[in-house]
């Protein structure tokens, strides 16, 4: 406890004289945070690239200061920006007296600007012969200590910009989630999607199973919820004749935290006029390599130390056949809803109530085959009780065509042959409000000017969804759902951190 006190102490003095040394600046007519532009010319990681074409050429840098070593009349610092750090070589003599002695009382973590030449140490590291050093802005706190890094997770994730400044390796996922989506909008593009926005705000949640945020608006003096989805407005847009069309964009569903789920998260979903969910698989297959090859520049991945092959053809079996592979039921064999009791009962499967022949084949899905479908496979054909959106299979009614795409365990898409028969649409809605009245929170309710939509007719079409965050996941072998969001969800302290 004593030993926790002085360190309370030590950190306070430190950042009294950061202030104090602020307030000097201040004084002198040197405020930094008067400074308004500084022009950078290079960057940390351009410089040593191309050393040969640089060496004693003059060069501008700007970032951050992570280390200061002081030896008298010279000095070393070590400078982060955007691509990395680079070293400078810092000597009175090239600076002069004052400037120097300004040098001297800057603190680890500023910001500031170096200008000088470059050149290579005797012992061979690319660095910048300093002529001009300027402070760009004062750091009033204390970086954590360098040896010890910045692990706590809890304060890594509700102070980013810090994890940012202190683990490359971090910033090095934020980098490659940017360029997964691009690589996604490229890929879509090219193949003639057309990139739209739909509602945040909505009057009716729907599209998705999830619990809705819910919100009031003043000015209407209305109820709305925040979306779940992005599917009912996107088949609107298909109706309307734009025949290919995709969003990236945040939802909201009020469901607990873990690992691979957060509140706020980012969907893409994607619609096709005039084809199925064949053609959806075909499409996800190549993406998928696409992007894997755009952005890491291989199809051979590694997560948690499990190699995946996204350049093999992705295997595709029926819910049905996986079902009965991993535990031995064959529901082909199972007609009625008692039957499926009964041998949820034998499998200790439990279901409730309101659950469906189709419920209980899901639940033995998620019990018995989730956890083996490592390697990209497609699980297709559901039921139909657990897919209210989309066309049934002709030649068997009672399931649906529809798959799941899976890698390392986990759902990373879902996808339709989308429902058009806006006759058998009300139906399924109807359907939905009834487990809604049963005590399902997660049921669809009626959506009128979407059930209009589908009688003004839409074609034969395929969509998907994507959850963008487990593919950036994956593709970085990040271990949990926060590791790829900037900002994630957090309980609040004291009011002030989200």
């Amino acid at each position: 406890m004593a030993e926790q006190k002085k360190q309370e102490q030590d950190l306070n003095q430190l950042l009294k004289v950061r202030r104090e040394k602020l307030a000097e600046l201040q004084a002198n007519g040197k405020d930094p945070f008067k400074i308004v532009k500084y022009d950078v010319t290079h960057h940390s990681q351009e410089i040593k690239d191309h050393f040969e074409e640089l060496e004693n050429q003059t060069v501008t840098i700007a970032g951050r200061m992570m280390s200061k070593r002081v030896m008298g009349k010279a000095s070393f610092c070590h400078v982060q920006d955007l691509e990395g750090t680079i070293q400078s070589y810092v000597a009175r003599d090239n600076l002069g007296d004052e400037p120097y002695k300004e040098f001297k009382k800057l603190d680890v973590g500023d910001i500031v600007g170096v200008k000088g030449e470059v050149f290579k140490t005797k012992t061979g590291e690319i660095s910048i012969h300093a002529t001009e050093v300027t402070l760009l802005s004062k750091s009033l706190q204390v970086l954590p200590e360098k040896f010890h890094g910045l692990t706590n997770t809890d304060t890594r994730y509700r102070q980013r910009y810090v994890d940012l400044i202190m683990n490359p390796e971090v910033k090095d996922t934020f980098i490659k989630r940017s360029g997964i989506i691009s690589a996604i909008r490229k890929y879509l593009n090219n193949e003639g999607f057309m990139e739209v926005e739909t509602p945040i705000l909505v009057a009716n949640a729907g599209g998705a199973a999830a619990r809705p945020f819910e919100t009031h608006f003043n000015a209407l003096d209305e109820d709305f919820k925040l979306r779940i989805s992005l599917e009912l407005y996107l088949k609107r847009l298909i109706v309307g004749g734009l025949e290919r069309v995709y969003e990236i964009g945040r939802v909201f569903r009020n469901e607990g935290l873990d690992t691979r789920h957060n509140p706020e998260f980012t969907l893409m979903e994607l619609y096709q006029a005039y084809t199925d969910y064949n053609g959806m698989m075909d499409l996800t297959e190549n993406l998928y390599r696409f992007v894997a090859q755009e952005v890491l520049g291989t199809t051979t991945i590694t997560y948690n130390g499990i190699e995946m092959d996204l350049g093999k053809p992705f295997e595709r079996i029926t819910m049905l056949d996986a079902v009965k592979k991993y535990s031995g039921v064959d529901f082909n064999e199972i007609h009625t809803l008692e039957e499926a009791r009964t041998v949820a009962k034998e499998h200790h499967i439990e279901y409730e109530d309101r659950h469906k022949k189709g419920d209980i084949l899901n639940l033995f899905f998620e019990e018995y085959v989730e956890e083996h479908l490592v390697q990209p496979t497609f699980v297709m054909d559901h039921p139909i009780e657990i897919s209210p959106l989309t066309k049934k299979k002709p030649d068997n009614p009672e399931y649906v065509e529809r798959f799941e795409f899976f890698m390392n365990g986990w759902e990373m898409a879902n996808a339709y042959s989308e429902l058009n028969d806006p006759i058998d649409q009300r139906e399924r809605f109807k359907a939905q409000e009834e487990q809604l009245a049963q005590g399902d929170e997660e049921a669809n309710t009626t959506d009128e000017d979407f059930l209009n939509a589908l009688e003004v007719g839409m074609p034969p079409t395929g969509g998907i969804g994507f959850g963008i965050d487990r593919m950036v996941m994956l593709l970085t072998d990040s271990a949990a759902i926060r590791d790829v969001l900037l900002f994630p969800t957090m309980k609040t302290l004291g009011g002030k951190d989200q």
